[in-house]
């Protein structure tokens, strides 16, 4: 089963995907507005179906505001444009742990700050992997 893993945010989302047991960082995508991440990240989805059959979704979302904003997102995104199944998972400090994580790996700042997104993806996803809520 192929998982395509989203961390939501307002100015970036980040995409991951799992095969398997390992999720992996994918890219980042830069956005301008609510609309403008529903429109790129459907064009990433499908560039990711075209090449990575993705069989399911997860989104990560955390408490607040933003978490919210997280939930509309994915519900938007699901209601419009995918017949897949869709699945919420928390985020709470995958961005922290993705910084600690790309300041261990060596990355400079600059690359650190363009993948951060991506990397808090994966934490995500693999945590919902670990977590034994796949099916």
């Amino acid at each position: 089963m192929k998982i395509l893993g989203i961390d939501y945010g307002r100015a970036k989302v980040g995409l991951a995907i799992a095969e398997g047991d390992f999720a992996e960082p994918w890219k980042v995508i830069r956005v301008k507005s609510f609309e403008d991440a529903i429109e790129k990240v459907s064009s990433a989805f499908a560039e990711a179906s075209a090449d990575k059959q993705v069989d399911k979704v997860v989104v990560g979302i955390s408490e607040g505001e933003m978490g919210e904003e997280s939930k509309k997102f994915a519900e938007t995104l699901h209601s419009s444009l995918f017949a897949l199944p869709f699945e919420f998972f928390d985020e709470t400090l995958t961005s922290q742990d993705a910084q600690k994580l790309s300041r261990e790996a060596g990355m400079s700042r600059k690359k650190a700050r363009g993948m951060e997104d991506a990397f808090a993806a994966s934490i995500m996803l693999q945590n919902y992997l670990e977590s034994g809520k796949r099916t």
